[in-house]
């Protein structure tokens, strides 16, 4: 997004603002902005909750300080984890501003009931809540790890992108009633196969054109790959993880960037529950209901777990998926595996903060 500074045009961002509620100013104020792509609402309250003022201004980071400046210095300001938060929050942290980042996931919650919204209720909302401590807050990454993480969510859209192609050639095969055994379409037999296979008109067309997508596609995973590991590669963390069994290079790199600073989690169970891997809990009385995993979380770190116990893991959460197949049957191997996942990010957490699991330390020998 371009300021107007970046684009060489003096220009003043244009302002709407409506009467204050209460002329009284207290010592300390609280700030609420609603952020959105084009404009943004700012409401300042008092310590009785009271508003104090209301703006709506076009985005631009000196505008947004200006107007939070007169809160005070270091004044507290939540701001909602929307689309495209990144310079909203850096601005103004780099004035000194005591910033918080409200979760969407427990905002939406709170608003699910509501018969009004609107811009100015959203940001008087954050701005109370943070007053009253009960805003449901998100973690800042630092701006040099928001950047990695970048790497391995572009590494996922690219994944997905060629995905995408691989089913659009074996539905374009399917109509011709062809079906390759290869089960990667990347892979050398998969390309020897796909050279074989002759189609009329365009359909001939299509299928080379998709294959050069593929082979674009991998080209650019690569690239990724590289430079992740390249990034990593003095990471204390990035090393202590491709030691565990099912973690290997790009698993690490989710595990170490998604999760960030490990300490900011209490225990394993707690990363668990922030990644969405644990069941949902209903009591009410005498009635109890633990339902399937919530999914309410880092979906890239969840995906990373069940990732890993896919292939030859740590004997630990090996042993979980075992014995629930045994006990249940094969149609819980779903069940099981997601299971497995969750004991695979308990040996995170514990190789994040300590730098080993205990139960990746072999037995003692016997004498």
């Amino acid at each position: 997004m371009c300021s107007p500074e970046d684009s060489g045009v003096a220009h003043k961002p244009r302002q709407s603002r409506r009467p204050a509620v209460s002329n009284a100013i207290s010592d300390k104020q609280w700030v609420g902005v609603d952020l959105h792509l084009h404009r943004s609402v700012i409401v300042r309250i008092d310590e009785q909750g009271k508003e104090v003022d209301y703006l709506r201004i076009d985005n631009d980071p000196k505008a947004l300080v200006r107007e939070v400046r007169k809160a005070g210095r270091g004044a507290p300001v939540a701001i909602e984890a929307t689309y495209g938060w990144y310079w909203a929050v850096d601005a103004l942290r780099q004035a000194k501003f005591e910033v918080h980042l409200a979760h969407p996931y427990g905002m939406k919650r709170m608003r699910k009931t509501k018969r009004v919204k609107t811009d100015r209720a959203d940001a008087y909302e954050l701005a109370n809540l943070m007053r009253l401590g009960s805003l449901p807050e998100a973690w800042i990454a630092p701006p040099e790890l928001r950047e990695l993480r970048e790497l391995v969510r572009h590494r996922q859209q690219l994944v997905k992108a060629q995905t995408s192609v691989k089913a659009g050639v074996r539905a374009l095969l399917a109509k011709h009633g062809v079906r390759l055994a290869a089960t990667r379409l990347e892979s050398l037999i998969g390309k020897e196969m796909l050279d074989a296979v002759e189609l009329p008109g365009i359909y001939a067309q299509r299928l080379e054109s998709q294959r050069r997508l593929l082979m674009l596609l991998g080209q650019e995973i690569d690239l990724v790959e590289v430079e992740l590991d390249r990034r990593l590669k003095d990471s204390k963390d990035y090393r202590n993880l491709l030691q565990v069994k099912g973690i290997g290079p790009t698993l690490a790199a989710v595990f170490v960037l998604e999760i960030g600073d490990v300490s900011r989690f209490r225990s394993a169970e707690q990363l668990c529950c922030w990644a969405g891997i644990t069941p949902r809990h209903y009591e009410s009385d005498k009635t109890l209901h633990r339902g399937h995993i919530s999914k309410e979380g880092c979906k890239l770190v969840r995906w990373a777990a069940v990732e890993s116990v896919n292939h030859p893991c740590e004997p630990a959460a090996l042993a979980v998926k075992q014995r629930i197949i045994a006990r249940r049957g094969n149609s819980a191997r779903n069940i099981a595996k997601v299971a497995a996942a969750r004991r695979m990010l308990e040996i995170v957490f514990y190789v994040l903060r300590d730098g080993t699991a205990r139960c990746l330390t072999p037995a003692p020998e016997a004498a």
